[in-house]
């Protein structure tokens, strides 16, 4: 690991004043991923600006929508009761997303910034990692490449977005709420990941140096049921291979309205509008369920490596929504 300069942040006006000016400057909050990419020397900053005392995080209700503060922890936003009882998606993919240990110390705004899984990214004797070394290629294009993306995909990345939590949020339509150097402003999350293209370094809409220091997350209508399954290789402390966040509501056998997001197959949380308007006025069948799932890969670029994920996204959004509308194998 670099030598770094650490620096405990008054308030949260002198932090960004901090980071905006020092180009080698980076936020520390819970750290569960930045310091495993700094002792990998992935990462390098020269000064981390410690936030963690800042007034910024708990969680509030503001009649239909929970004020969740940046440095909120995991495990408190899913033991807050709302969640469980009108945000299941959300609960589930909190507990889904990281052992007990990481839940109590890794922060919401510091999971919607994960960095990439990638392999080739988190390898620093891999030459080729366009987010790594903007210009030098993506290794897995040609290499190993089971973990990585089917949707979002350029021709310089395919990394997959890391969050299991911002899946749900994407399907919900929260709100970031930033400040930087200019003032406070909001983000909807839809348009807060950027995918790839040709500039797979810049992973998101921040300004150097803004600060989350909230989301917004609307609750859902207490007709509505919802839930998170994530598909993996094992069943703890493991990445989606594919996962779908969605909540429905069944009114006498037709779907009245549909949300659904899909992570584990997309460089960034994938909302899945088409389908979504597939769903709304159908039948609550599986004919539907299959249509609608037929059109979350219409657009999909595999890699040989990635081949399988076309079948196993539509698998998992089929059988998400299935159990929701109770008709499925393990629906109650």
């Amino acid at each position: 690991m670099h030598a770094f300069e650490y620096v405990r942040a008054a308030d949260a006006g002198a932090a960004v004043a901090t980071v905006t000016g020092d180009p080698q400057a980076s936020y520390l909050a819970g750290g569960t991923t930045q310091l495993d990419l700094m002792k990998d020397g992935v990462l390098g900053p020269g000064r981390l600006v410690d936030i963690t005392r800042l007034p910024l995080g708990g969680i509030t209700r503001d009649g239909d929508t929970l004020h969740v503060g940046a440095l909120t922890t995991m495990e408190e936003l899913a033991a807050f009761p709302a969640v469980g009882k009108r945000l299941p998606l959300v609960r589930q993919a909190l507990l889904q997303g990281a052992s007990a240990q990481l839940r109590n110390l890794a922060t919401i705004g510091g999971n919607l910034l994960q960095r990439p899984r990638c392999r080739y990214f988190r390898d620093p004797a891999e030459p080729a990692c366009n987010k790594r070394r903007p210009g030098t290629g993506c290794a897995a294009l040609t290499g190993p490449a089971r973990m990585h993306a089917i949707l979002g995909a350029s021709e310089h990345c395919i990394a997959v977005h890391a969050s299991d939590l911002a899946v749900p949020l994407v399907a919900l339509d929260a709100v970031v709420r930033v400040q930087g150097a200019d003032g406070e402003r909001t983000v909807p999350l839809t348009g807060f990941h950027r995918e790839p293209g040709n500039t797979p370094d810049v992973e998101h809409v921040l300004a150097r140096g803004e600060l989350i220091t909230s989301v917004d997350v609307p609750l859902l209508p207490k007709a509505v049921r919802s839930g998170y399954l994530k598909v993996r290789d094992r069943m703890s402390y493991e990445f989606a291979l594919a996962s779908a966040a969605a909540a429905l509501h069944v009114d006498h056998g037709t779907v009245r309205e549909a949300r659904l997001a899909l992570g584990g197959v997309a460089t960034v949380p994938w909302r899945a509008r088409a389908a979504e308007e597939v769903l709304r006025g159908a039948p609550a069948t599986t004919e539907t369920f299959r249509a609608a799932a037929r059109t979350v890969v219409e657009d999909a670029r595999p890699v040989p490596g990635t081949a399988f994920k076309v079948e196993l996204a539509q698998r998992t959004v089929v059988r998400i929504l299935e159990d929701l509308a109770g008709i499925g194998p393990g629906a109650e």
